[in-house]
């Protein structure tokens, strides 16, 4: 209002610029004191003209003798009572305009009511200009992502309403000024530091596997697309190292992907590679993280110097952090390992807190940052399909968010140890939980949805073993599993009127129990013997067996542990270390 006023001389508010026409009952709008211009004159109307309007320029009065508010002009008729005067009451003679097109009314709005269309039409503006400075802002965002094809290797979308999996590749490629003491001179990067990020379907948690560089893995054969646009396929490497994966021999990170399938059986959908630079941009764009370290460090080779206790790095200093190995634990990779975990859950708390995310100008430095720094599948390489992924693993509680590392061994064909092999005792159960979206921390509201149904459906009588009806199936679990079962239910649990319907029709991530309205107790006698929980229990109908009786239908998902064991077995039996996103520890 306010410049307005300074540009055009006293102009008028805007809601006043509609003045109601009694001919037509209808307002139109006058865009100056002097009624002057309206915005198209009706056809059928014959202007007036004053000695003033004829001198005033177009669009308004000049700023130089310009009238007061308030106080008639020379040769002016009562019809040009200034605005301030009608909004008092109607002008006996308005000046023709065209119509406002609005519906007609009695009167004028009230003041409070003039303030909320100007107010809305204020806000109008400010939105539509900041939606216009928004896109341009995201399409410049949308240069900085670099992308790869990756062909089948991942999902050929994002899908919020399911379980992801996304692959973090940290490469050891040397770009930019500063990084000379770091990777390979010339190489095209390899997979230094590997975390599989997987968040379970409900948000409800998250597990970050780290992958060691040197584990020894099968990498398949890879189709890859050059940056010219041929295509070939790189010949896969039995008993390699895991970092191999990538880089050589033009492996893209879509072969990466492909690797930890084969070795894991986890599904990966997406993938995210940075640089060293990214440690540095992102850590500069928070004003730095916090670490914690025992003991002091000074070490030689990555030039970092921090006390004991807590420090905030950023910048060089940051990735030193991330890449000391001398200083933390026996001097080797898993002992890094868990450093970066600590580095992450750091960074993943700095991200997300309030002096970040109130801050527009953090969250514009960031933004640059982790576009720049990033190269992501074609899937996920919109910036607007990058903000839905961080907005779903936002929904995460940070306590929830468990580090963990592939259980491994040192390689006993190794004389000098260098590299490991997967513990096989502990990994498959470790690949089965991320897989299954089983969460490695206590989440309360799994726990309350399992306590639930267990008490809806395991509460009640149970039948004896002997009047229990079943056909096993084989859904997903060890070849000979349904066999074995029948046997271990008829021999050592008195489940005599049992048999082996073979394979299901499809594979179950988890074993269950599908029993009819009248089988309930049944299902409770066979859920108490085979450690089945509420949730395993599937009311639906019962089926025939082979002598036309109708009987329960158990089929063995791929989480079946065995004949006699039962499932409802404490899945950290498999003992991995693990730490959560919302803990602080210091490095030793």
């Amino acid at each position: 209002m306010d410049a307005q006023r300074r540009g055009r001389g006293e102009q008028m508010d805007p809601a006043d610029q509609w003045v109601l026409n009694p001919n037509t009952g209808e307002y139109e709008l006058r865009l100056n004191p002097s009624g002057a211009q309206s915005r198209t004159a009706p056809r059928n109307a014959t202007a007036r003209s004053t000695p003033a309007r004829s001198a005033a320029p177009r669009g308004g009065a000049s700023r130089e003798g310009a009238p007061r508010q308030g106080a008639p002009r020379e040769g002016a008729t009562r019809t040009e009572v200034p605005p301030q005067r009608r909004r008092r009451g109607a002008p006996e003679e308005p000046p023709p305009g065209r119509r406002g097109g609005r519906r007609p009314v009695q009167q004028k709005p009230g003041k409070a009511k003039k303030v909320l269309l100007w107010t809305g039409g204020t806000m109008a503006f400010v939105l539509v200009g900041v939606s216009a400075a928004g896109y341009l802002y995201l399409q410049h965002l949308e240069g900085n992502v670099s992308t790869t094809d990756v062909g089948n290797a991942g999902a050929s979308n994002f899908s919020k309403d399911e379980a992801f999996s996304v692959l973090i590749i940290g490469t050891d490629k040397r770009t930019g000024e500063g990084n000379e003491g770091y990777g390979d001179k010339g190489s095209s990067g390899h997979a230094d530091t590997t975390i599989l990020l997987h968040v379970a379907k409900d948000r409800s948690n998250a597990t970050a596997l780290s992958i060691p560089r040197d584990l020894i893995v099968n990498i398949p054969d890879c189709p890859t697309t050059l940056e010219d646009g041929s295509k070939k396929v790189v010949p896969g490497i039995r008993g390699a190292r895991f970092n191999r994966s990538l880089g050589e021999g033009d492996r893209d990170p879509g072969c990466t992907m492909r690797t930890v399938k084969e070795n894991t059986g986890i599904t990966v959908d997406h993938f995210m590679m940075a640089d060293f630079n990214a440690v540095k941009t992102l850590t500069t764009a928070v004003d730095g993280v916090d670490v914690c370290v025992e003991k002091p460090v000074n070490d030689k080779e990555s030039k970092l110097v921090l006390p004991a206790g807590e420090s905030t790095v950023e910048g060089e200093q940051a990735l030193a952090f991330v890449r000391t190995r001398k200083s933390f634990g026996n001097s080797g990779d898993l002992d890094r390992i868990k450093v970066q975990q600590q580095f992450l859950g750091s960074l993943m708390r700095k991200m997300s807190s309030s002096d970040t995310l109130t801050s527009p100008s953090k969250l514009l430095n960031l933004a640059e940052a982790a576009t720049k720094a990033l190269t992501v599948d074609e899937a996920i390489g919109r910036v607007s399909t990058l903000k839905d992924v961080a907005l779903e693993l936002k929904k995460v509680p940070t306590k929830n968010i468990s580090f963990t590392t592939v259980p491994v061994v040192d390689n006993p064909a190794e004389k000098v140890k260098a590299t490991v092999v997967l513990d096989e005792s502990k990994a498959p159960q470790v690949f089965d939980m991320i897989e299954n979206d089983v969460s490695f921390t206590e989440v309360k509201q799994q726990e309350k949805k399992e306590k639930d149904a267990q008490a809806a459906r395991l509460k009640g009588t149970k039948a004896a073993a002997s009047e229990v009806r079943v056909r096993i199936m084989n859904g997903g679990a060890v070849a000979g599993s349904a066999q074995k079962t029948l046997q271990y239910l008829q021999v050592e649990e008195g489940v005599t009127k049992s048999e082996n319907a073979g394979n299901a029709p499809a594979e179950l991530a988890k074993t269950t129990l599908e029993y009819g309205p009248d089988q309930a107790d049944q299902a409770r006698r066979l859920a108490d013997i085979m450690g089945l929980s509420g949730s395993a229990l599937k009311p639906g109908e019962s089926v025939n067996n082979s002598q036309g009786v109708p009987a329960m239908t158990l089929t063995l998902g791929k989480d079946f542990k065995g004949a006699g064991v039962k499932l409802n077995a404490p899945v950290e039996a498999a003992d991995v270390e693990k730490s959560t996103a919302d803990k602080v520890k210091c490095a030793s």
